[in-house]
């Protein structure tokens, strides 16, 4: 007869063949797949219409691509985006490309159409500051402000009683037990 078990404890289903009690099975085919496709998404943004005939063009394309923002998605990049406009910016990079365009005047042509806002890491300028400099100087003003606090929440020490109120606690203290 089967060992006893515990409530609750995952047993492999290979246990009859000398598997190992409380160890949980092999995740499903559709976790395994759904993992898969999750990262093979990026791959699959740059549909294979768009791509250059030239491997080193196309190689510089995606280089490109991803370092400029998807203005829908906002927190991806062209490469990786499957929106129509992300397909139009990154069309618009490739026939740059094919047209004789280095990658710096490819992607300064994005930015003349687009803005700076387009680029994943935009240029540090006095327009840009608030951009590179902002988020850490809130959390460094946040520490300041949670040491600040912090300091004032410790008790001050208390100057020790002086005579008459000591013999004034002790008769306090007398009265009350009395």
């Amino acid at each position: 007869s089967p060992p006893c078990q515990a409530p609750n404890t995952w047993v492999s289903r290979d246990e009859s063949l000398g598997g190992v009690q409380g160890r949980r099975p092999w995740p499903s085919f559709l976790t395994l797949t759904t993992t898969l496709l999750l990262l093979l998404a990026p791959a699959l943004a740059v549909e294979p219409a768009e791509r250059l005939a030239d491997a080193a063009q196309e190689a510089r394309a995606r280089a490109i691509s991803a370092g400029l923002r998807c203005l829908v998605c906002q927190n991806e990049s062209i490469d990786e985006s499957g929106a129509d406009l992300a397909r139009d910016i990154r069309m618009l990079v490739r026939s740059r490309i094919a047209a004789g365009d280095s990658d710096a005047q490819a992607v300064q042509a994005i930015v003349d159409r687009y803005g700076q806002f387009v680029l994943l890491r935009p240029p540090v300028e006095s327009a840009t500051y608030v951009l590179w400099f902002g988020p850490p100087a809130l959390v460094l003003t946040g520490l300041a402000a949670a040491f600040a606090w912090l300091q004032r929440r410790q008790p001050k020490p208390q100057p020790p009683l002086t005579e008459a109120e000591s013999q004034r606690l002790d008769a306090l203290l007398r009265e009350r037990d009395g």
